[in-house]
């Protein structure tokens, strides 16, 4: 190969051990660091006396200033300066000689190459990766707050449709919960009254199940049915309807009623949507989760409950004046014991037709026959579609009772603490549908934050590219001049980041 063929041979150097390629090379002093912390002192020094030139002015100002920067530097100032040359063609300015000093001990030892080396190193392995991760961070958290968004707007849109439903469910308007809760007794007369006309359909079924009670029981033990009487409450119900617990007591009207009024609010403290105080911390609705009412499924009440903790806002204690006051004054089925006896009644009811109709349904039937000969005919004519017809009937019955709205009534009507419990689950939903909404915008203002964080960056990372390149440039020209102006090209990890 021949001289100048080599000489034209480019020189590939890895950018991540540029500095130690120099330092390996001799064109640097390994301890070069000393002497760059005295030409930084210097150059913090000159900068504080500049001439008012723009060029100057834009090259100085936010930027780490190099051997390259101060060439520049002493490039301008030649014009801005040249008043203060003398004959011999030195200047006699104090800012001039500063900036040729920096500039002329950046140039011994390659003091220049070796500052430049490390700072190119630091802008491709730390600068460059740091911000370009913080902008990846930005977006990624702006991405993350967009689906948050549409999660929180989603459930605040399914709590308000909750709470909607429960409120058709329940009947009321939502806007004064505990009002409208108690308003709702007000219907009760009118399900007692639907109640009550099914119940009259079921004298045909009495008197098939008191006929074969008796023709059962009676042939065996004589004087049974006095002391235990064949449903009781149904009976009296048939005859005389949902009379007052005082008739049914005492076998007379009463002279008077005093009404039993649910004991309402004394303020309405139904929460509004304008006045919701979040505070810091959690909301605490004071009950547990076993103790939150959910209307949202049938509710599961105990009919055969203890009263002991029931409210009805009245004087319990009855007494024989005539007057109906207090539980007196209650009907038999608002008055929980007595309903909880007439419920009794229709379990018993369905349960004796539901075995009838499997003894029924049976292949000893014919034995069935044999032993029912001598029965009343009432007992022998019915058959398997006459008892299923009486059964539907008595389900009927049941399944009025057993309805969740009808048992949302009762216990309104019949526990204040109930009340409070049910509009507190209603008043969650609300509180619930305000504190996704906040979570929204709270998300929303990150977004913001988020993308304005970005905006700040982006230029920052666009800059600190550009002067990456122009320095990788210049790095490669100071070294090709000491190569005979052989092309140098500085390869590996800046390419990429670059």
């Amino acid at each position: 190969m021949s001289d100048s063929s080599a000489d034209n041979l480019p020189i590939d150097i890895s950018s991540n051990k540029l500095l130690d390629w120099l330092i390996d090379r001799r064109h640097v002093q390994p301890k070069w660091t000393s002497v760059a912390l005295s030409v930084r002192q210097k150059i913090n020094h000159a900068i504080q006396d500049m001439p008012e030139v723009d060029e100057i002015k834009q090259l100085v100002v936010g930027t780490y200033i190099n051997y390259f920067h101060c060439k520049k530097i002493v490039e301008l100032l030649k014009v801005s300066e040249s008043n203060t040359k003398n004959i011999f063609g030195r200047y006699s300015s104090q800012r001039m000689k500063d900036w040729q000093e920096i500039v002329s001990i950046y140039e011994q030892d390659n003091l220049c190459l070796a500052e430049s080396a490390h700072l190119l190193s630091q802008n491709v392995n730390y600068e460059i990766p740091a911000l370009k991760k913080a902008i990846s961070k930005c977006k990624q958290l702006q991405t993350e707050c967009d689906r948050k968004e549409k999660d929180y707007l989603s459930q605040a849109s399914s709590a308000k449709d909750d709470f909607k439903s429960s409120c058709n469910k329940l009947g009321i308007k939502g806007e004064k919960i505990k009002t409208e809760l108690t308003q709702l007794v007000s219907d009760l007369p009118l399900i007692y009254d639907k109640i009550l006309s099914k119940t009259k359909k079921l004298d045909k079924v009495s008197e098939f199940y008191e006929a074969f009670v008796q023709f059962t029981v009676e042939s065996q033990e004589s004087g049974a049915l006095d002391k235990f009487p064949i449903c009781p409450t149904l009976r009296y119900m048939l005859q005389h309807g949902n009379t007052t617990v005082y008739c049914w007591r005492t076998g007379e009207e009463p002279k008077s009623i005093e009404e039993v009024k649910l004991i309402a609010p004394d303020e309405e403290k139904d929460i509004q949507e304008d006045e919701i105080d979040w505070g810091d911390g959690e909301i605490d609705f004071g009950i547990s989760l076993d103790e939150t009412v959910s209307i949202d499924e049938e509710a599961k009440i105990d009919w055969g409950e203890d009263t002991s903790g029931i409210t009805l806002g009245c004087d319990l204690k009855t007494t024989d004046d005539g007057v109906a006051r207090g539980a007196d004054a209650l009907t038999l089925l608002d008055n929980l014991e007595t309903r909880n006896a007439f419920v009794n009644d229709m379990l018993e009811l369905e349960f004796f037709l539901r075995q009838r109709l499997k003894e029924m349904g049976g292949d000893v039937d014919i034995i069935s026959v044999n032993q029912f000969q001598g029965a009343p005919s009432i007992c022998q004519m019915q058959t398997v579609h006459d008892v299923t017809c009486m059964l539907n009937l008595v389900q009927d019955v049941l399944g009025h009772l057993r309805d969740s709205t009808v048992q949302h009534f009762l216990m309104i009507k019949s526990s204040r603490r109930y009340v409070d419990r049910l509009a507190d689950s209603l008043k969650e939903k609300l509180v619930y549908e305000e504190k996704m909404i906040a979570s929204k915008v709270a998300v929303v203002e990150k977004r913001q934050a988020s993308l304005e964080e970005q905006r700040k960056l982006e230029p920052k990372l666009d800059i600190l590219m550009a002067k990456t390149r122009e320095l990788k440039q210049q790095i490669e020209q100071e070294i090709s001049k000491k190569y005979k102006n052989r092309p140098v090209n500085l390869m590996g990890a800046i390419n990429t980041v670059l």
